[in-house]
Order: structure tokens, then C-alpha cells, then sequence
């Protein structure tokens, strides 16, 4: 029988955007049909947002990408000024970008339950599974355990969750076993990130049980304030471009800016540009929370500039983060330093 160690022997590698140069292949897809033409399309406006000079530009990541392969490319934009602000699920920056911080690793495994090795036989040798990649539990409960160590060292009160992932990247600073994660880079040049559902994740446990050893005198995240902070950032940012991975809440909390900042009485446009990479399908009146011209009538996104590009992520956002790599817009573009806003 295979043993734990063997299962946990194939680390995950992040692929390195500037180790190849995709300018060739998205021009040449530029010229084919289907995804290939809409991935081509995406990448020319992402570039838009980059040469834009007035655009400030907002991330949100929903989904597994990061533990897939792709957490350096999001390192990586951050690294060189391509984002501004960072809207995700709390798994994408705590079990996977926080979690390999700290020195743990995502390793290949299989989907299928080949070899005896079903979801059972996983979960006797604690083992999670993330379709083909694995993590070991006892790993991600000591991530919790520094989520917990974060809060108790914490003054008691409300916190919005973009304050809380500063305290992450602070503590990272001092104790990152591998270092230029996104939580840390983005410490480092203030560009904010927000999980509007964090305790939806990892974070979550280290946080309950924070609560619970502190019944009278503990801190608390307050998804209220994340709201209206990243409305600040809109109102701020004048134009705005949205690169979503995914979709979900992160999607739908940074477009649901603009129509706060209407509510609170502020003039503001609909996102500029915005693109959207997802499988998700548009039947059913969902597609991560809806498609980019759906979302034009919530008076969310205008339609001049907008692509969605239905496909795993994975397979696209490396291509399309290696042509503004080494188109170089961003070389010109200033950093926004919103983190400074607070």
C-alpha cells in the first residue's frame, strides 16, 4: 500500500511568467476563433488597463488556481505594479498563498482514486484533496495555528478583513519560510487585499478558536467595513479595470462599488474594463455571478471593454499575465498605494 510520504512527494510548481515570453502565442491567437480568440481579446485589454494611465486595476481570484500552479503569477503582478488592490476568497489567500508562506507545499495527486486511493483511504492519513492537488491537514492546522497566534496578539475589536491581512503580511516579514508570497509583496508595496467571506476558509478555525479562548475580549472581522473601504478605493480610483479569476463573492463585492458609492451619494463610473476567465455557465442565471454585459444593466460594468473567457484558469491567465509581462506597460504605471488610504 502506498504510504503518506509517497502520496506527498510531488510538490506543486508555480510557473514563472517570465521565464517564457506569450506574445507570439497570443498574436497568433488574435488571428483563431473560439477561446483562443477571446483569450486574445482579454489580454489586449488587460494591456488597455496597463497603458491606461488614469486605470487603476483590481484583482479578485475565486477558486483553486493558486494551489494549482498559479500562485506566482499573482505574486508576481503584484511584484511588478500590474495590481492595485486584491479582492479574493479567504482559501486563495490563507490555505494557499499564506499556507506555502509559512514553508508549507500543494503536491500532485490524482482525481480518480487510482491505486486504492479514494477520498477514505485520503482522509485516514489526513490528506485533503483539491481534485489532483493535496495538502496535508496537519500542515493547514498549523496554519490555523498562526491565524489564531495573529489574532490573539491582537488589540480586541472590529477589524475589517483587509486590516487583518496586513497583520498577516507583518508577521510574514519576520517569519515567511519562503519569501515574495502575495500577502507579503503586497504588505510591502500597500496594495490592499480584501476577503469579504474570510472566515470561509482556514482563517476561520484559527479564528473561532480564538474567540472561544477570549469569550469576553477578542477581536472580530468586519465584512461592513471591507465593503465600504474598497467603495473608498473606487471613489478614489476614478477608472477602474477588473482581471477576475473566477467569480463568486469576490467578483460581486468589487462590482457592487460602484453602485454603493452611488448610494452614498458619490459620482462615479462603471468599471472601465473589466475581464473575466471562468467555466461557469450563464443558464442558470448565475455564471459567477452573472456575465460582464448581465452586469452592465446593475449599472456595474460598462461594455465597450469587457471579454469573458470561458476556461480553466490554469490553462489561460499564464499566457495572459506573460504578455503584459513582457509588453512592459507596467514599467510606466505608478503605484497607488492604497493601503495608505486607511
Amino acid at each position: 500500500m502506498v504510504t503518506k510520504k509517497e502520496l506527498l512527494s510531488r510538490q506543486v510548481k508555480h510557473i514563472d511568467i517570465t521565464k517564457f515570453d506569450a506574445r507570439p502565442i497570443i498574436a497568433a491567437m488574435d488571428h483563431m476563433s473560439f477561446t483562443s480568440r477571446d483569450l486574445a481579446r482579454a489580454t489586449e485589454i488587460f494591456n488597455m488597463m496597463l497603458a491606461d494611465k488614469k486605470c487603476s486595476t483590481i484583482l479578485t481570484l475565486a477558486g483553486s488556481t493558486s494551489a494549482g500552479g498559479c500562485m506566482k503569477v499573482y505574486a508576481d503582478m503584484i511584484k511588478f505594479g500590474m495590481i492595485d488592490a486584491v479582492v479574493a476568497t479567504g482559501a486563495s489567500i490563507v490555505d494557499m498563498d499564506f499556507f506555502e508562506a509559512l514553508g508549507f507545499k500543494h503536491y500532485q495527486g490524482t482525481p480518480h482514486g487510482d491505486k486504492g486511493i479514494d477520498d477514505k483511504f485520503l482522509r485516514k492519513n489526513y490528506i485533503d484533496r483539491i481534485y489532483d492537488t493535496y495538502i496535508d491537514e496537519r500542515d493547514l492546522q498549523n496554519c490555523d495555528g498562526t491565524i489564531f497566534a495573529i489574532a490573539n496578539s491582537l488589540e480586541a475589536r472590529p477589524y475589517s478583513s483587509r486590516e487583518f491581512i496586513w497583520e498577516m503580511g507583518k508577521y510574514l516579514k519576520k517569519h515567511a519560510k519562503k519569501k515574495e508570497s502575495l500577502v507579503e509583496l503586497a504588505y510591502d508595496h500597500n496594495v490592499p487585499i480584501f476577503c469579504p467571506a474570510f472566515t470561509d476558509s482556514s482563517a476561520g478555525f484559527g479564528l473561532v478558536l480564538h474567540q472561544v479562548k477570549n469569550p469576553k475580549k477578542h477581536m472580530t472581522i468586519d465584512s461592513i467595513a471591507d465593503f465600504k473601504e474598497l467603495t473608498d478605493i473606487k471613489i478614489k480610483a476614478g477608472t477602474t479595470g477588473l482581471l477576475m479569476i473566477g467569480g463568486g463573492v469576490p467578483k460581486n463585492f468589487v462590482q457592487d462599488t460602484v453602485v454603493c458609492a452611488e448610494i452614498l451619494g458619490e459620482d462615479v463610473d462603471m468599471h472601465k474594463y473589466a475581464v473575466q476567465i471562468t467555466v461557469a455557465d450563464s443558464r442558470d442565471g448565475a455564471c459567477s455571478s452573472s456575465t460582464l454585459k448581465e452586469a452592465c444593466s446593475w449599472g456595474k460594468v460598462d461594455t465597450t471593454f469587457e471579454q469573458m473567457v470561458y476556461a480553466e484558469a490554469t490553462s489561460v491567465i499564464p499566457l495572459l499575465a506573460s504578455d503584459a509581462y513582457h509588453r512592459g506597460h507596467w514599467k510606466k504605471r505608478a503605484r497607488r498605494n492604497y493601503a495608505k488610504l486607511f
